[in-house]
């Protein structure tokens, strides 16, 4: 991609909502880069008892949490909502009570001080997440087409960018996805929830005694599929007797670590070397990274060594689940057409490209 250096302003504030999953976000954002507030409510430490996120209980908290983010964001970014210039909200894919929540909140908020409000794909919103705070100008062109990987617990898709709005999906998982392959894997080796940062964290004090771990590979296609990695690393804790867990489990001995180090370098280089195809395949000038397992730093890294163009990844924070990347998404259509799409309802299984 090309220079990031940011060109005229036009001081368009835009407030994003977000609730696809199990966080309650709210931002501020000004002209799809500038973040004046970006405010989350997680949940993770009250789905973790289950190892899993559990819809109904999310969708209660957002309805709990909605009110007191969105006027915390407000505040922060010291804006009244007269003063905003449109609303944004995701409104799929995700969890279709958590979607309601967001998405019914957004629209009586526009409604009450008839706004602009448009709905925004979360995964949409995870490619725009790179045009924030570094300075990009998102009405240039920064070096189309991109071949942008979407990683996450629910999504592991390779899209081609061809320009704003302008998506194509060559490649998608077949089963889990990454970050799901990394919470069934992480259970199995007895550590916490999420699974990504916790097998990264694990992964660290490993010395690489560990035998490989398959690559999974879909033969004649850009596809992904981590079930049969994820079989492979139960089998592996099943030799070691590390699954099931005994009363006696050390989930920080070296063993877990050097099982949870091979587990994620094939998670990482099977990424990395798909999207390299990909990229190659279809002749792009860069790879954008975004979604919670971007946030990985050996897929970081390797992606940048790897690659002969420029790889574009936020900073981990703006990874995750998030609202600025929703208000970044929605800059350019509510500049160029600020609709109010009063009807609008949401598509748990709304696709990209």
């Amino acid at each position: 991609p090309r220079s990031r250096r940011c060109q005229a302003t036009t001081d368009m504030k835009i407030l994003g909502i977000e609730t696809s999953c199990d966080e309650t976000a709210a931002a501020v954002i000004e002209d799809g880069t500038v973040i004046h507030s970006n405010v989350i409510a997680s949940q993770v430490e009250m789905h973790a008892r289950y190892g899993g996120i559990v819809p109904e209980i999310a969708s209660r908290q957002h309805m709990t949490a909605m009110i007191p983010v969105v006027e915390t964001a407000l505040s922060e970014a010291s804006i009244n909502l007269e003063d905003l210039d449109g609303i944004a909200v995701t409104h799929g894919p995700g969890l279709a009570g958590s979607l309601l929540v967001g998405v019914n909140a957004a629209k009586g908020l526009a409604v009450s001080h008839n706004l602009p409000f448009i709905g925004v794909n979360h995964l949409e919103g995870h490619i725009y997440a790179a045009w924030l705070e570094d300075g990009v100008d998102p009405e240039s062109d920064p070096g189309f087409p991109i071949m942008c990987l979407i990683t996450s617990g629910g999504h592991t898709d390779l899209i081609v960018m061809r320009g704003h709005g302008d998506y194509q999906l060559v490649g998608r998982t077949r089963d889990d996805a990454a970050g799901e392959a990394f919470d069934k894997a992480a259970r199995v080796l007895g550590l916490g929830f999420p699974g990504g940062p916790e097998i990264q964290r694990a992964a660290e004090s490993a010395i690489g005694t560990e035998p490989r771990l398959p690559r999974p590979n879909v033969k004649n296609s850009l596809d992904f599929s981590f079930s049969g990695l994820k079989t492979a690393a139960l089998r592996r804790a099943e030799e070691k007797g590390m699954y099931p867990p005994r009363e006696d489990h050390n989930i920080d001995s070296q063993e877990v670590s050097e099982v949870a180090a091979a587990f994620q370098e094939a998670i990482v280089d099977t990424l990395v070397k798909r999207t390299l195809e990909a990229a190659q395949r279809y002749d792009v000038n860069g790879i954008l990274m975004g979604g919670g397992v971007a946030a990985n730093s050996q897929l970081r890294e390797w992606m940048s060594d790897q690659s002969s163009t420029p790889v574009v990844v936020p900073r981990p924070g703006l990874c995750t689940d998030n609202a600025a990347m929703i208000g970044a998404a929605a800059f350019l259509r509510i500049k160029d057409n600020p609709e109010r799409i009063w009807d609008l309802d949401v598509i748990p299984n709304l696709r990209l490209g």
